[in-house]
């Protein structure tokens, strides 16, 4: 299996074999990378894949998925990566991705089991093993700079803290995750773990590790690497999970189900594009943003319009106040037939001048919908405020915000024909003062986490410029 970027001329030969971009993150011409072609899953072999996901377990399942795409790990260290990630004492259920069921034909997939509470974790335990199995292969070292609106960062660090390597450097926007969020990150007191709270919005953070991705000799001389879900291999590993809630959710391939996924950087929803491209029969793939709205409007009228830092909204579903989707650049390379010449117009000179791009008299633009299945809709915090408490008062269970705006919208958008699964971000204390807010009490704390909010905090708040933060790297490499 070989990978190009979304960027790359249809005349351009380069391309990369997965280990290579496992360590590279962004490509450097400032694309993102996909495989040349999404294997295809015939009806025998996702029967197969029923019987090995009831028998042997989700480990071997994402073993059977990740084999299609990496071919350059010896199969037995893959599988026995996946069987080290994928653990009932990682993930608290020998299930790891349980389907709670909701009402008749719609169901909440629990993607936040692991150890930081939120569904990052799902990919991101996998990153960790592989970059720790890759750099030894190797003998060399790899610093992560991340940007996170949230959930990443403590899922990028509680997956790479203490491995052997690596450093992480995690960029947040001050002041605007929840008191939890931060604390689950700023507590941290690894020697590897770097904390950077930058004044600005998350966006902010996600430009500055662009610039310091795009800077390619310091890239190269740093060893640079990403964790964002611009990394193709967090992408992939993600793949996994709507497979696997697929198969609990129907009894034989003749079924179709729809997937409702909250929406901020289109990571978790194009792992569900790739899934389906794959051959998994998913009817719609629902975007579900909160006020931050630009991908909402972009599948409604063709157009992406991002927002600037004053323009991008602070919620209470704060893990999507995103106004540029990176991801979004792969979608819209398979909707444009992968011309990348196209693409890099778009995304790169066309968005750096414009901050926007008009689609809607593009007739590929029709296919969004019908050959892609891509349906969207927006959620308010009245609109979470009033979900969450229907959802406790109606079924005896609390959701997040950030799954509650996904709720709303997938019961506004869902068919008869087809059952809707919600793909669940994070356990509700992670965002406890907005469910105080819709029920009059706080949700229930998991063991090991009473009174982090009161840990020292290690952090430092910098400037939105990526020049003292590689002048940080820089010192901490001390090369």
């Amino acid at each position: 299996m070989k990978y190009l970027s979304t960027r790359a001329a249809a005349s351009s030969p380069e391309r990369k074999r997965f280990c290579e971009i496992l360590l590279e993150g962004l490509a450097p011409d400032g694309g993102l990378y996909l495989p040349e072609s999404y294997p295809q899953v015939s009806d025998d072999t996702l029967n197969r894949w029923r019987t090995v996901y009831h028998s042997q377990g989700y480990a071997e399942l994402a073993f059977e998925i990740l084999s299609l795409y990496i071919d350059d790990i010896p199969a037995a260290d893959l599988r026995a990566l996946c069987a080290k990630t994928y653990t009932a004492e990682v993930f608290g259920t020998g299930e790891i991705v349980p389907l709670r069921h909701v009402e008749e034909g719609l169901w909440i997939e629990a993607l936040s089991n692991g150890p930081t509470l939120a569904f990052k974790d799902m990919a991101m335990q996998l990153l960790g093993n592989l970059f720790e199995f890759e750099l030894a292969r190797r003998g060399e070292e790899l610093n992560i700079l991340g940007a996170t609106s949230g959930d990443t960062g403590s899922a990028a660090e509680y997956a790479m803290r203490g491995k052997q390597g690596v450093r992480v450097f995690m960029t947040s926007p001050h002041g605007r995750m929840s008191p939890f969020q931060q604390a689950q990150m700023f507590s941290l007191q690894d020697a590897n773990i770097y904390n950077i709270a930058v004044e600005g919005v998350f966006d902010d953070c996600q430009d500055i590790v662009k610039a310091v991705s795009n800077d390619l000799d310091f890239k190269r001389k740093y060893k640079i690497g990403t964790v964002n879900s611009i990394n193709w291999a967090r992408l992939l590993a993600q793949v996994v999970y709507y497979f696997a809630g697929y198969i609990q959710a129907t009894e034989s391939n003749a079924e179709q189900v729809s997937f409702a996924v909250p929406s901020g950087n289109f990571g978790n929803v194009c792992a569900g594009h790739v899934a389906r491209m794959m051959g998994l029969p998913i009817a719609q793939l629902v975007v579900a943003t909160n006020e931050n709205d630009v991908l909402d409007e972009f599948f409604r009228t063709g157009i992406y319009r991002v927002r600037g830092s004053a323009d991008t909204f602070e919620t209470s579903s704060p893990s999507m106040d995103i106004s540029k989707a990176s991801n979004f650049e792969r979608f819209v390379f398979d909707l444009l037939g992968r011309d990348g010449e196209r693409v890099k117009a778009l995304f790169g000179e066309g968005l750096s001048k414009t901050g926007r791009f008009d689609l809607s008299a593009d007739p590929l633009f029709a296919q969004a919908a019908s050959r892609y299945g891509f349906v969207s809709g927006k959620s308010t915090h009245a609109d979470r405020l009033a979900t969450i408490r229907a959802t406790w008062e109606q079924h005896g269970f609390i959701i997040d915000t950030h799954t509650a705006d996904a709720l709303k919208v997938a019961q506004e958008l869902r068919t008869p024909a087809h059952p809707m699964i919600v793909l669940e971000t994070a356990l509700p204390i992670k965002f406890a003062a907005t469910i105080v807010e819709a029920l009059g009490r706080e949700p229930e704390r998991p063991a090991g986490f009473e009174g982090i909010e009161a840990l020292p905090k290690r952090v430092q708040v910098m400037a939105a410029d990526a020049d003292p933060i590689k002048a940080l790297i820089a010192r901490e490499c001390g090369y």
